[in-house]
């Protein structure tokens, strides 16, 4: 039987720390239209038995969306998003001990999902989308994961300079609502609004983001860069995800956003032992 008590706030702030070794967060999409693994976790039990797998593959995190963020996605009304989402959260948590984030820019589903078990929010617009989002974090005493995002891809800017400064104003926004900063974690938003070109930039830059003082997370699984340099359907990109995995260790980053946990906690375990030598 899971412990029920209320966890101290900011609990889950203890797995952005690097010195505990690399994190895993699994993807657990509750969508119909997810790019990767869309529709096949819909049902509340069958999101569980995935949950649980992922944990006894290694995940340290079970990141939950209801909302697809694939380029084409079909935007989702907050309260369709919570009806995906709460059942699944209210089920996990009441089966696993494994924190849960909740991937989603809306307030109102920030609120529902934390109320449900959640314990992280996961936004990829960096707080920036919605104006209380940030507020609904500390109030629960949750972590953030801030994005940096795009809606125009611009091959002229220096990307790096683009995401220190968008990932800025996330931080801005989390600091003035009341999250302190062992709370807030940055990610580069692979895939998000960049060129090909941008996007490895990105993760070959991981460090300069890691010297704004904020634990990185790296989300790259199966994603269409990785098809760009070798011609794989998502799910044959676990080798392509795997190699960015260990390169982001190297280069900073703490969490590993991925759908194949077995894979690429191994690879980074490893790393993790050579790197430290």
């Amino acid at each position: 039987m899971i412990d029920p008590s209320p966890k101290p706030p900011f609990e889950a702030a203890r797995l952005f720390d690097r010195a505990g070794g690399p994190r895993v967060m699994g993807i657990l999409n509750v969508t119909p239209d997810s790019f990767s693994d869309g529709g096949r976790f819909e049902a509340v039990e069958a999101a569980v038995r995935r949950a649980r797998a992922m944990v006894d593959e290694g995940a340290d995190v079970v990141d939950v969306g209801g909302e697809s963020t694939r380029p084409g996605h079909t935007p989702v009304e907050a309260d369709e998003e919570i009806r995906r989402v709460v059942p699944a959260i209210r089920a996990i948590r009441a089966e696993l001990e494994a924190p849960i984030s909740i991937d989603t820019m809306k307030a109102k589903v920030a609120a529902a999902a934390l109320e449900a078990g959640a314990t992280i929010v996961n936004d990829v617009w960096g707080l920036q989308r919605d104006p209380d989002i940030a507020s609904v974090a500390a109030e629960h005493g949750a972590p953030v994961v801030v994005m940096h995002h795009r809606t125009e891809v611009d091959a002229r800017l220096d990307i790096v300079e683009d995401i220190k400064r968008f990932l800025g104003r996330s931080i801005e926004i989390a600091q003035k609502a009341g999250v302190p900063d062992r709370a807030i974690m940055l990610d580069p938003g692979v895939g998000f609004g960049k060129t090909v070109e941008q996007n490895l930039i990105a993760i070959r830059r991981v460090d300069a983001l890691a010297a704004m003082g904020f634990p990185v997370l790296l989300g790259t699984s199966r994603k269409s860069l990785i098809g760009h340099i070798i011609p794989r359907t998502p799910e044959e990109r676990v080798f392509g995800t795997v190699a960015t995995s260990v390169i982001g260790w190297a280069a900073g980053a703490t969490m590993f956003r991925v759908h194949d946990i077995r894979a690429n906690r191994d690879a980074l375990l490893v790393a993790q032992a050579v790197l430290s030598g």
